[in-house]
Parts: structure tokens; sequence; C-alpha cells
């Protein structure tokens, strides 16, 4: 049995927050923002730097869809080698009962670094640990195969692990000016000045999608809304961690 350890340093992560998910509408009302390169840390291991988490309707009124993403920004040079790190658990974690506490878990590793990269899913399943302290699923693995490629059943679980485009609509120079403290330390955003003249964000409409031909790493769940649910719960919780 592997366990996986949250360094002592880094809190448990909820990128995107508990997420409300109706679980015969698929509504999805997200709690808090995304959450991209917001320590010097994950800045300078992206491998471990959670993105976003998302929840939607899947394919059929009885799916649902799980997805977290990670490493942006990828570049268009860096994003046909970019792969996922094999010494890290990727996990989603469910609360089908309302107590803030996983009830499920979605386990995602991947084994080798190069092109030849396979990713392994485990779950969902009841989780030998909860916490900030993870426990590998025993087992062999409910779906594996290649990175980049569209794995699993129809009808369970899907799977599809690799760089996807990652569009992000905001006026982010403004963000930094008004906010020095958010901005890079590396490249041509981390050199705007602190503060500029105006406090205000560009009018609506002008925003633009400065992640534009950036990607990311996704990994991406399909799987019927039973797998998930219990007792006929109508709401679930959401979230995703990355541990070594």
């Amino acid at each position: 049995m592997r366990v996986f350890p949250i360094p002592r340093h880094r809190s448990l992560r909820i990128s995107a927050g508990i997420l409300a998910v109706a679980a015969l509408a698929a509504l999805v009302v997200p709690a808090l923002g995304s959450d991209h390169q917001d320590t010097p840390e994950v800045e300078l291991s992206p491998r471990m730097d959670i993105n976003d988490v998302y929840a939607f309707p899947g394919s059929s009124d009885n799916r649902i869809v799980l997805v977290m993403t990670t490493s942006s920004p990828l570049t268009p040079g860096q994003t046909p080698t970019a792969r996922f790190d094999p010494d890290l658990l990727y996990q989603i974690k469910v609360d089908n009962d309302g107590d803030a506490t996983e009830d499920l878990v979605i386990q995602v590793t991947f084994e080798g670094t190069g092109a030849n990269q396979r990713v392994h899913v485990r779950g969902p399943a009841a989780p030998e640990r909860t916490g900030v302290v993870s426990s590998l699923l025993s087992g062999n693995p409910d779906v594996s195969g290649p990175v980049d490629q569209v794995l699993g059943s129809a009808t369970a679980v899907q799977a599809f692990a690799g760089p996807r485009d990652d569009p992000f609509f905001l006026d982010l120079e403004q963000f930094f000016r008004i906010l020095p403290d958010r901005k890079p330390v590396t490249g041509a955003l981390s050199q705007l000045p602190d503060q500029s003249s105006a406090s205000t964000f560009r009018p609506a409409g002008q925003a633009v999608d400065y992640l534009r031909g950036i990607n990311t790493l996704a990994i991406v769940l399909e799987m019927p809304e039973s797998q998930l649910t219990a007792g006929g719960t109508a709401k679930l919780g959401v979230w995703g961690t990355i541990s070594r």
C-alpha cells in the first residue's frame, strides 16, 4: 500500500471550492474562484498546482463529468511533451452526505514520463483514509491506458488525461497592478508597475483572453451519477487534491 501524505506546509487544496451539484439536473454552483499559481512553491512546481475543479452534465442525463486541471500555463512549444508527474497522487474527492468529509475518491496516477506515459484511474470508491493523508486504493485500476486518449466504457467510467486549452477572460494586467502580491515572479507580467493611475477594470465586453494559446494538463472523468450519489441524495461536494 502506497501512502501519500500532503506535506505539512501545504494545506488541503480546494481549487474551485465545494461545488453543490444537483445529482439529477447536474447544476453546479461554485463557492470560490479559480486558483492558478497562488504561491511561489507551486509556481516552481507546476505539476502540483491545481488550477480548477469542474463538475458539469455528461454525455447523457444520467452521467456527470468531473475535471481537474494542473500545470498551467503551458506554451504551444511545451504542450507536445508535457506530462503528469508519476510521483504524485491526483484525486477528486466526493462528499455525498453533507458532512464535508470525502465518502468517495477517484484516484489518478501516472506511469512513465515520456511519450508512452500511461494513466491509471481507481474508483470511485470509499477511501482507505480521509483527510490530509491519503492511501492508494488497493486492487487493480478500474481504467488504464495511454495519456491523450479517451479510455474506459461509455456506460461506466471514462477518462482522458492530457493537454487542453485553458481560456481565461480577465483584465489581468490591471488585476496585477491593483493587487501586486498576486503577480507572477517571472515573465512579462512580473514587470508591471504595482499601481496604475486608474483603479478600475476594462469596461464589460472588453476582457481579453490572456491565456489564448496557453494550455493546461487536464484529468477528465465521466461516469454515471449513480456511482457518486448515496441513498438518492440531491447534492454532492466535489474538490481536488494533489499529494506526494
